[in-house]
């Protein structure tokens, strides 16, 4: 485990839990230049992870962990913090709550059972896209008062809605699959 701490990969994850309470402490003071370049930064240190651990060839279990805990600390806090400035409307932070503190709840009493298969499907890779680049242009949107930042922002909202409704479905299905393939499991080894 401590050998996978230190990988490439994961030290990107690691940089990007780390910005969390600064991103969000910058748009609480209004300082939305910076928050949007620190979110930048933890949006490419998102995908760069992942290429860096497929190019380094440094898969790691704790990274299979640790990346979708910290998108969704990520991208749940940033979701609260901007409905509480009034950036992002209410019905999409409760949607995309929702979806996160379900998915950590099931993942957790799976876990209990002997589940470790916890890979996001294709709708929540998607969904997160949509995440931020939707937090991206909420905060472009404070900076630059132009009509078609607002127009993008409030497409990927609606996008951000209906994609975290459909992964949260496919979550669900994708989990029961995955659950029967443990079951069989279990019973061709008795």
């Amino acid at each position: 485990m401590k050998n996978q701490f230190w990988t490439a990969p994961n030290q990107l994850t690691l940089m990007r839990l780390f910005f969390i309470p600064f991103i969000n402490i910058c748009i609480v003071e209004r300082r939305y230049h910076t928050a949007l370049v620190l979110v930048v930064i933890a949006g490419l240190s998102d995908g760069l992870d992942g290429l860096a651990a497929r190019l380094l060839h440094q898969k790691t279990k704790l990274g299979e962990y640790l990346d979708p805990i910290a998108d969704k600390l990520l991208l749940s806090s940033l979701f609260l913090v901007m409905s509480f400035n009034q950036m992002v409307p209410w019905r999409y932070t409760v949607m995309v709550f929702s979806r996160d503190l379900g998915i950590l709840i099931i993942s957790a009493l799976l876990y209990t059972v002997g589940l470790r298969d916890f890979r996001p499907g294709v709708f929540g890779k998607v969904n997160t896209c949509f995440q931020i680049a939707a937090v991206f242009f909420a905060l472009l949107a404070k900076i630059y008062k132009a009509d078609a930042i607002w127009i993008t922002k409030q497409v990927l909202l609606y996008e951000v809605f209906a994609f975290t409704l459909a992964s949260a479905m496919h979550y669900v299905v994708l989990t029961g699959h995955r659950l029967k393939k443990l079951q069989a499991a279990k019973h061709e080894s008795s």
